[in-house]
């Protein structure tokens, strides 16, 4: 067991991930956790609402299953293979955290600074709110997440989709550069 409790070398999981992408593409299917969400909706019934939401949705229960899975082997992984919650990032990466504020950096994996539930403040809501409206949107605007287009689109040679990437790729470092320290 203890093997498993190691970080995996990139290459494993990048053999994993292209297996997987291997057998979606030979049968037809492509990968993005953000279609799970209209689907989700359809089966609730909003289709009766709007059109967006009319199709038929069990053509995709194979991608609900790929949620699930994520669900419980992200509780299995938490509970039952982690040695440890101490977080492997590097003394200068904490150092700059702390500065900002963060003292539980390389500490937990959600900073009690940012997670904590006695932290809901107007201002945290309002923030978590609009980031909520910003990624949904950008979703659909984008025509899929960053798991799809990374992986599945990447994957199928798809322009837009390496134009996502690098959209997301910039407003990451846009995010955390100059945003991120204005907020906080």
């Amino acid at each position: 067991m203890n093997w498993i409790y190691e970080p995996w070398p990139w290459y494993i999981s990048g053999l994993m991930i292209a297996f997987i992408m291997f057998l979606l593409i030979m049968f037809g299917k492509n990968f993005g956790m953000s279609s799970n969400l209209r689907t989700l909706c359809t089966i609730c019934g909003a289709g009766n609402k709007s059109e967006f939401f009319k199709f038929d949705w069990k053509t995709q229960k194979w991608n609900l299953t790929v949620v699930v899975g994520a669900v419980i082997g992200g509780f299995i992984a938490s509970q039952f293979l982690s040695n440890t919650s101490n977080v492997a990032i590097s003394a200068e990466t904490i150092s700059d955290l702390n500065d900002l504020g963060f003292n539980s950096a390389g500490k937990s994996y959600l900073p009690e600074e940012l997670f904590s539930l006695h932290l809901l403040s107007m201002k945290n809501i309002i923030l978590l709110f609009i980031g909520g409206l910003l990624v949904g949107f950008g979703t659909r605007y984008a025509g899929g997440c960053t798991s799809g287009h990374a992986i599945s689109g990447l994957s199928n040679l798809q322009i837009p989709s390496l134009i996502a990437v690098i959209g997301f790729f910039i407003g990451g470092l846009l995010m955390v550069h100059f945003i991120f320290p204005l907020i906080f």
